[in-house]
């Protein structure tokens, strides 16, 4: 028996790559978008961070005041420190229902007969939270009951362009500031441009 041999022709696989001219021109490219960039992303992000913390604040008034009418009660909305309302709004935030409707009680928490609702998180260190009382007491009927109107100011480090605040009315009524003049800064309802000084 005879064997045939076949020849074969050889497949030579050309191997695709980059050169290292090509490698650094596409490194110097990635480079130079990043530095165009970065400043705008840098200035989305804080923007971000804001808006996230004055949707929370505004949230938690409202289940704040909601927390009020439902239950009959009064609700307390402050920085506790202990037991105790104290005056630093960058801490953890609390709101509680009250055991009874007299105001002398309403700035302290007593976990046996008070229920405590929500509880928002400390903000972001180097940040400033600055409320113009040092409580928030809503009624039964949905009004303040804790002084007058209020002004939360949320300033974020080193960007006070990017400023907000929310407002509280004596009725109850919670508003978000907004830039009315365009000017790129958000102003209160009376016009005055959010700071935290």
């Amino acid at each position: 028996m005879s064997k045939l041999y076949m020849n074969k022709p050889q497949n030579k696989k050309l191997i695709k790559g980059f050169t290292i001219v090509e490698l650094l021109v596409g490194i110097a490219i990635i480079g130079i978008l990043t530095a165009i960039a970065s400043p705008s992303l840098s200035q989305f992000m804080v923007q971000s961070r804001v808006d996230n913390e004055v949707s929370e604040i505004h949230r938690l008034i409202l289940a704040a005041r909601s927390s009020a009418i439902n239950s009959g009660r009064n609700v307390t909305l402050c920085p506790l420190s202990g037991t105790t309302c104290s005056a630093n709004w960058q801490n953890e935030l609390s709101v509680f229902i009250n055991s009874d409707n007299t105001l002398a009680n309403n700035n302290s928490f007593v976990s046996a007969n008070e229920e405590l609702i929500k509880v928002k998180g400390k903000i972001n260190t180097g940040d400033k939270l600055q409320f113009s009382q040092n409580l928030i007491i809503f009624a039964p009927t949905g009004r303040l009951i804790s002084g007058g109107n209020g002004n939360f100011s949320y300033c974020p480090k080193g960007n006070n362009d990017l400023s907000r605040g929310v407002e509280i009315s004596l009725s109850g009524r919670i508003y978000a500031t907004s830039d009315t003049d365009n000017d790129g800064k958000d102003e209160n309802r009376n016009g005055t441009e959010v700071n935290c000084s």
